[in-house]
């Protein structure tokens, strides 16, 4: 399997109880992942993680949380958000029509040479200058393709 940036969605998903199915595929294509020690995240993705399973149902506590993002953490790479990832992502922000949060994802994985993002905010398959969308909950979704 290749490196792919996980997005916080999809580390999401895994804790959250209201969709079973996505919470499934999330957990299973992560152990994937894990077990290939393939997994990036963003120092962007950490925050957003903190924040987001503090509001599910089941919600978290901040302790909770916290060990969570440690525990993905030390099995992942983790990229900084720089300012020259900063800068690519608000030009990649304005060329190809994304928001600043979601240009911020890719040109982390584009400026660290990570090939996919694992997220469900993007079309899946798209590539962006190098770097290849994949929705794990498409329809058309096939794990090989992280193996190409």
């Amino acid at each position: 399997m290749a490196a792919t940036l996980v997005d916080t969605n999809v580390l999401v998903y895994v804790h959250d109880p209201r969709d079973r199915r996505k919470q499934a595929v999330a957990a299973d294509l992560l152990d994937t992942l894990f077990a290939a020690e393939q997994v990036v995240i963003s120092v962007q993705c950490m925050t957003e993680f903190f924040a987001a399973v503090r509001r599910l149902p089941d919600a978290m506590s901040g302790a909770e949380a916290l060990d969570q993002i440690d525990r993905i953490a030390r099995a992942s790479r983790i990229v900084d958000l720089t300012a020259a990832v900063t800068f690519e992502a608000l030009r990649g922000a304005e060329r190809h029509r994304l928001s600043v949060w979601d240009a911020l994802i890719w040109s982390a994985a584009k400026l660290n040479q990570i090939p996919f993002v694992l997220t469900e905010d993007a079309e899946h398959g798209k590539i962006l200058e190098g770097v290849r969308y994949v929705n794990p909950f498409h329809s058309a979704f096939d794990a090989r393709v992280l193996s190409a």
